[in-house]
């Protein structure tokens, strides 16, 4: 996400930490700097030059020359600036989605063909019905393009949400008001209309939009666009805000563009905050946006906050309090709990997953690492495992030579493998077995300054 932008800044912030004294030469570098990675990204010039005007003007502010450490006072200019250009400035409550009104909310979908629209209509629906208790019913107002609405009522399923059948004859208003009676019968919280894309901005679109929105008021008009199309998301963007009262934008393909300047633009050019960005293909790979932590990381500061959520929402944490208390009581740490951890691990969205909210210095140390080759390493373990009997997976010290062929056969991999995992176990083992008689809480209380909320 943002790579070539996060790995510019990353060096130029780092220089500029650096810096004992600020000169109007060093300023000046760091700024022209600063000026070519976003333009390289595809940042829209407006956006850069008003950035570049604001950052100058407080680098040469008594808050950052009055500093001790000038350098330092610096970067959080910077940070607060590009957290500024993504719409922190519109307030902590900007990024969040709105239910005051009678229920059911309705949210209308907006963007081109191709972004992603319908299928960022399910993530939608699976966010609001998981982390927001919603009850969700989607419909599908594209009557134009064949199979969207099969495509809708498919994600919708496989999401758990309701769905609200519509047919290509059907008027895209009738629709919509359709959906909207139903949702009301049937006690609906909230309703997600996916409309029509074209695949280029054309009159008769805009006017059938603007039609569907005057008959049904949404609460939210959220338009979609793909961050890997560049300078023509901001075209994209300036037409659908002179058509629709917007109210927010959803940004899609974030994991697949190196560049991704339209993060740093639509923002800029509509006025309307970003708030979701579609982080991968997965149904549940859309994240609630938040300006300041992503300023973090495109700055290579990585996001430790996405990386507890992360981890909240992957751990089970019933099972973690269990193997907790299992240890701190005496009991033995077994390839059943070897196994539950790397189960854990891939919930949490695997080893590249993690890595990307990481702080730029982590990422550098494991830049030499290939990511996909060990998520693959995690799941043979886990397939050496399967291969193992319950008395083995509850007693490793029973496996020998004949006993590690057999479970390799089993598994698929060379009896090396199989020795590499039981090492790899050996070596948790001893962890866990150094967590006993209080080490776990010696621990905890050890990270208690570092995690939010801890105290």
């Amino acid at each position: 996400m943002l790579d070539n932008l996060t790995q510019r800044l990353a060096k130029v912030v780092k220089t500029m930490r650096g810096e004992a004294r600020l000169t109007e030469a060093n300023t000046a570098e760091m700024l022209r700097e600063v000026r070519l990675a976003l333009l390289e990204a595809d940042v829209a010039l407006p956006a850069v030059r008003e950035f570049i005007a604001k950052v100058k003007e407080k680098a040469l502010g008594e808050e950052v020359i009055g500093s001790l450490s000038p350098g330092q006072a610096l970067v959080g200019v910077v940070q607060k600036e590009l957290g500024a250009l993504m719409g922190a400035d519109l307030g902590p409550d900007a990024s969040q989605l709105s239910f005051a009104q009678q229920p059911p909310a309705v949210i209308l979908m907006a963007g081109l063909q191709g972004v992603g629209k319908t299928t960022t209509t399910g993530k939608l629906a699976k966010y609001l019905k998981e982390e927001k208790k919603k009850k969700v019913l989607t419909v599908s107002a594209d009557v134009y393009r064949p199979a969207a609405i099969a495509q809708l009522e498919s994600v919708t399923k496989q999401v758990g949400a309701d769905f609200f059948p519509s047919t290509a004859s059907d008027k895209p208003v009738d629709i919509a008001k359709n959906a909207i009676d139903w949702a009301k019968k049937h006690y609906h919280d909230v309703v997600i209309i996916d409309t029509a894309g074209r695949l280029a901005i054309d009159e008769a679109m805009m006017q059938e939009i603007a039609a569907v929105h005057a008959a049904v008021n949404p609460i939210e008009t959220l338009f979609v666009v793909d961050a890997m199309v560049g300078q023509d998301a901001i075209n994209t963007a300036k037409a659908f805000n002179e058509a629709l009262p917007l109210t927010g934008v959803i940004l899609t393909k974030l994991d697949g563009d190196s560049r991704g300047g339209a993060a740093l633009s639509v923002r800029h050019v509509t006025g309307k905050p970003i708030k979701f960005a579609g982080v991968s293909e997965k149904l549940d790979g859309l994240e609630a946006f938040d300006p300041a932590r992503m300023a973090n990381r495109v700055l290579g500061m990585g996001d430790i906050l996405a990386l507890v959520e992360e981890a909240r929402k992957g751990v089970d944490m019933k099972a973690a309090a269990d193997m907790a208390n299992k240890i701190k009581s005496g009991g033995k740490f077994d390839m059943n709990d070897f196994r539950a951890q790397l189960a854990q691990m891939k919930k949490m969205g695997g080893m590249a997953g993690l890595l990307d909210k990481l702080p730029a210095q982590f990422q550098q140390a494991a830049n030499g690492a290939n990511m996909d080759q060990a998520e693959k390493q995690v799941r043979r373990m886990c397939g050496i495992i399967d291969s193992m009997t319950p008395a083995e997976r509850a007693k490793p010290e029973l496996i020998k030579a004949n006993r590690k062929r057999r479970i390799a056969a089993g598994a698929g991999v060379q009896v090396q493998e199989v020795n590499r995992m039981l090492t790899q176990y050996e070596q948790m083992n001893t962890m866990m077995k150094k967590l006993k008689g209080g080490g776990l809480m010696k621990m905890m209380r050890g990270m208690k300054g570092m995690m939010p909320g801890m105290r």
